[in-house]
């Protein structure tokens, strides 16, 4: 199994919004090409998103299923991706102060990743699930910042009153 942690500067409903839209699915998962179709009730448990994953020429379809949802702290998938087989993501949202800190969790189902388990995989999925969650970091963050209201800023240099003596 391969973990990961990400401290998110946004809050779990910010992160919720992206993790259960399936169209933005492909700006934050690494190796997404397209998405392809998503389920309108995503993430209800059933819904699939379908994807087109890889990197150039060489691709293939995944079907992405949700398994568990509990809106804003947990969301559970299975992503089938033949002939690879079939892994479990679970992602883990947890409030902290005004921020999140998410978990996900990578274990391979079925397929040979299931032969393949341990370290050298675990780390590589580990390196890629690392990656993800900063491209999902950064989208949150940015986006949280666009929808704070605009503070005044001073004008005139940014210096205080001077003092004569």
């Amino acid at each position: 199994m391969a973990r990961n942690r990400c401290l998110i500067l946004s809050s779990p409903s910010e992160v919720w919004g992206l993790l259960s839209d399936g169209h933005r699915y492909g700006e934050w998962v690494t190796g997404t090409q397209q998405v392809l179709a998503a389920d309108p009730h995503r993430p209800d448990v059933g819904a699939r998103l379908k994807v087109r994953v890889g990197a150039g020429p060489l691709t293939l379809d995944d079907t992405c299923v949700v398994r568990v949802c509990e809106p804003r702290h947990r969301l559970e998938l299975e992503a089938k991706a033949d002939p690879f087989g079939a892994a479990r993501i679970a992602i883990k949202l947890v409030p902290w102060d005004e921020h999140t800190l998410l978990t996900l969790d990578w274990h391979a189902l079925r397929g040979p990743g299931t032969r393949m388990h341990g370290l050298p995989v675990d780390y590589l999925v580990a390196v890629r699930n690392g990656m993800m969650l900063t491209k999902l970091a950064r989208i949150a963050v940015r986006e949280h910042e666009a929808n704070q209201p605009q503070r005044p800023t001073a004008v005139g240099g940014g210096r205080g009153p001077r003092s004569s003596q």
